[in-house]
């Protein structure tokens, strides 16, 4: 049973907002290219192991805290006889350990994924000491990407390769026991323990001024050039064919995820898809959104 499901962070979907609508400087790019990397790999991931079984518990994408100290898991699953947590890796390319180090070749250092899991273990273990649960866990490094080649590597390090994923989950699903009340208080511990905003985020400043403003294709995701015609916008680029209600609904949220403490208005919305009419943005926010009036104005939620 899946008890958090995993869902785009705030980062990655500001992210995605500004590649499409800012000038991202090389390091930002490379910054949003892992995060998207990192999704898909966890995705990938999810897909094989979030369905196999009934009786575990499956909480996705935690970020937790103890002691002002702040981390991550990338997979809970609490089974019957243990509780596992996976760092998930879509790491691709041929890497390589010198003493404690790891690197990309030729020679690029990179985090070391394993002192990554031993911290992430340990916290996670003080935080369920200190508030009396003392499961057995066992943490592994999941490397998903099979294009992923990891040379002079121990053989006791909790690593699962693409080629071991099988034997790997086929080991972890073979037992009789099932969940009892105590596994469900843990699924319900952690979960309440999970931080909605993380202070781990990279997002370069930005203002409304900066942005590309116009309404972007959701197939090819470039800007539509031309103005609706007969209800309808038509991609340039692509030919896809798209409602304008659904493509300034779309706007709407696009615009929330980069401005989320300014208000939605009928002239706002105007400039900020461009290709759409006021007569048109106003009947679409007046159909599926709520007007709020605040004495001379006005504005939608």
């Amino acid at each position: 049973m899946i008890i958090k499901t995993r869902n785009e962070s705030n980062e990655l979907l500001l992210f995605r907002q500004l590649n499409l609508r800012l000038n991202l400087l090389e390091k930002d790019k490379l910054y949003y290219s892992y995060l998207e990397k990192g999704y898909e790999g966890e995705l990938a991931f999810d897909n094989i192991i979030d369905h196999l079984r009934e009786n575990w518990l499956i909480l996705n994408d935690l970020l937790l805290e103890i002691n002002n100290t702040t981390f991550q898991v990338d997979k809970v699953l609490i089974s019957p006889d243990k509780t596992y947590l996976f760092e998930v890796k879509n790491y691709e390319g041929d890497y390589y350990i010198e003493g404690d180090r790891w690197y990309l070749t030729p020679k690029t250092e990179i985090i070391n994924p394993h002192v990554q899991l031993q911290r992430c273990e340990s916290l996670f273990r003080r935080l369920l000491n200190k508030v009396g649960f003392n499961p057995s866990i066992e943490a592994y490094v999941i490397f998903i990407n099979p294009e992923f080649h990891l040379y002079n590597a121990p053989c006791n390090l909790p690593i699962v390769y693409p080629a071991q994923l099988k034997r790997f989950i086929k080991q972890i699903t073979t037992f009789n026991l099932k969940l009892n009340d105590t596994h469900n208080k843990l699924a319900d511990k952690l979960l309440s323990f999970h931080l909605k905003e993380s202070p781990f985020t990279k997002v370069p400043k930005y203002n409304l001024n900066q942005c590309k403003k116009g309404m972007i294709c959701p197939s090819c995701l470039k800007m539509y050039s031309n103005k609706s015609i007969n209800g309808f916008l038509l991609c340039q680029f692509c030919g896809n064919k798209e409602g304008i209600e659904e493509a300034v609904l779309r706007s709407v949220d696009e615009y929330k995820i980069l401005f989320p403490a300014q208000p939605i208005t009928t002239t706002i919305m105007v400039d900020w898809c461009r290709v759409v009419s006021k007569k048109y943005v106003q009947k679409v926010l007046n159909g599926n959104l709520q007007l709020k009036r605040h004495g001379r104005s006005s504005y939608y939620i």
